[in-house]
């Protein structure tokens, strides 16, 4: 039977600010090892038996950062579904489900966050196996931690009578809300409890039937919305007033917490971690003999029981303990680790504000590469853009601002006017207000160059396009 990896990717990660951002979130970084989180997930399940391609649901912003890090492991036949808008997992599943069903319809769905840690892959194999069987029988699975410590953080399952000639699957007798730390205690002290991981597996009609059953608005819904949808490439991009009137809600809450089908197997011996937080993620970082976990341009007197991180530039701490430190281009975190969990409240404050640093870094990633400011003031900025090879920016003009552009590596072809002209390295042009202009890489390494903004307007909406390789109208 059939594996159809479902990935969900519209987390937005808030919780590892600052490295983690609405436009970059912690998915498509890395963090625990040389590739990023979502890499690994895919990595993870290369091999296993009768796993296909897999789907990967996300929103529609990200499609192109998911292309990339897709492309970078060479993951080139994955389906990529693009929620116009955020509405939780239950739809984001429906529209997996219906997709699988169509290539096979005994499907069975795989279906993982795509920010989470696995350590160990042999007793991951070992649990899909398992899982693979359990719901073959027409059972929804969902995979249970064994709780290690009082958590607050993570919500919890509540285990009933042990499955027939099963070995660690039991049914679910409850889905319970993130408790207080006396409630986590008692569940820990019970034995009966597990944390919810948010792995499921689920045969995909079974999962529908349970759909229609108990929100029915949600089957109908996706299901119009992947009728309706188009198609470019890999991307199915779904239709927008069907799939925004979904109740937004998650699978534990529409189907789980209703259905007499939800089963529960042991996940263990995983090394699994969801990395809710920058101390969960120095919890499965390799310390030193003083617990410290020091990365990048650190300088350290007296310190303990610590994660550092400096991403941009060097840090240095003295006489600390018990703290977590993160450093980037354009933000620093210092919080006590047992308060890492309020993280997001830094995030609120930010957005309240109408801030910027909670949802761009000062590199940010485009489609044809990326731009990095440098330096700014009263009517200047200075940019350095990296263009990948083959990539071009959108043919288009700036109603406020000039621009001049000095090629400091590689090869570009400038639009500018009328002309198209060849730089080189240490070659330099002039586009004045309001000239059309477009810029392309013909090379094969990446062209770097530095752009010195002047004007009385500098943000990023003074874009007009004309022509767009990547579908965009706005910026």
């Amino acid at each position: 039977m059939s594996i159809f990896p479902v990935i969900l990717c519209g987390g937005s990660g808030t919780r590892l600010w600052p490295m983690s951002r609405g436009g970059y979130p912690k998915q498509y970084l890395r963090l625990a090892g040389d590739h990023s989180l979502i890499q690994e997930t895919l990595l993870r399940l290369r091999g296993m038996a009768d796993m296909t391609a897999p789907i990967i649901v996300s929103n529609k912003e990200q499609r192109f950062l998911i292309a990339e890090q897709l492309r970078q492991v060479g993951e080139n036949a994955a389906t990529i579904v693009l929620e116009p808008a955020a509405r939780n997992t239950a739809p984001a599943i429906a529209v997996a489900a219906l997709l699988a069903m169509h290539k096979s319809p005994e499907a069975l769905l795989l279906v993982l966050p795509s920010d989470h840690v696995i350590k160990h892959q042999a007793p991951f194999e070992r649990l899909i196996e398992d899982a693979a069987d359990i719901a073959s029988d027409n059972y929804l699975v969902t995979f249970g931690i064994s709780p290690t410590e009082a958590h607050t953080g993570y919500g919890y399952i509540r285990r009933g009578a042990r499955l027939v000639n099963t070995v660690g699957t039991f049914a679910v007798e409850a889905f319970v809300e993130k408790p207080d730390a006396a409630t986590a205690t008692r569940f820990v002290e019970h034995g009966g409890y597990y944390w919810n991981s948010g792995m499921l597996m689920l045969k995909a009609s079974t999962y529908m039937e349970e759909l229609s059953r108990h929100e029915p608005e949600i089957a109908q819904l996706a299901e119009l919305s992947l009728k309706a949808a188009t198609r470019s490439g890999d991307f199915v991009n779904l239709d927008e007033a069907a799939f925004a009137g979904c109740p937004g809600i998650s699978v534990d809450y529409a189907v789980l917490e209703k259905t007499d089908r939800a089963a529960v197997i042991a996940a263990v011996d995983l090394g699994w971690s969801d990395i809710g937080s920058w101390a969960a993620l120095a919890d499965i970082a390799q310390a030193n003999a003083n617990g410290n976990v020091l990365l990048g341009d650190v300088l350290q007197e007296d310190m303990s029981n610590s994660y550092v991180r400096a991403e941009h530039r060097m840090v240095a701490a003295i006489g600390l303990d018990n703290v977590v430190i993160v450093e980037t281009a354009d933000a620093v975190l210092i919080v006590h680790r047992d308060k890492t969990q309020s993280v997001k409240r830094i995030v609120e404050q930010l957005n309240g504000s109408g801030r910027q640093e909670s949802v761009t870094h000062r590199r940010v990633v485009r489609p044809w590469g990326s731009y990095e400011s440098i330096d700014q003031g009263e009517r200047f900025q200075v940019k350095r853009i990296v263009v990948n090879p083959g990539a071009q920016l959108s043919l288009q003009m700036h109603h406020h601002r000039a621009e001049h552009w000095i090629v400091v590596k590689g090869t570009a072809l400038v639009t500018n006017g009328d002309k198209q002209i060849m730089l080189t390295e240490n070659q330099s042009t002039y586009i004045p207000l309001g000239v059309t202009h477009r810029l392309l890489n013909p090379g094969k390494i990446p062209l770097e160059l530095i752009e010195v903004q002047s004007g009385s307007y500098l943000a990023e909406d003074d874009i007009v396009r004309f022509d767009d390789s990547y579908g965009r109208v706005h910026i």
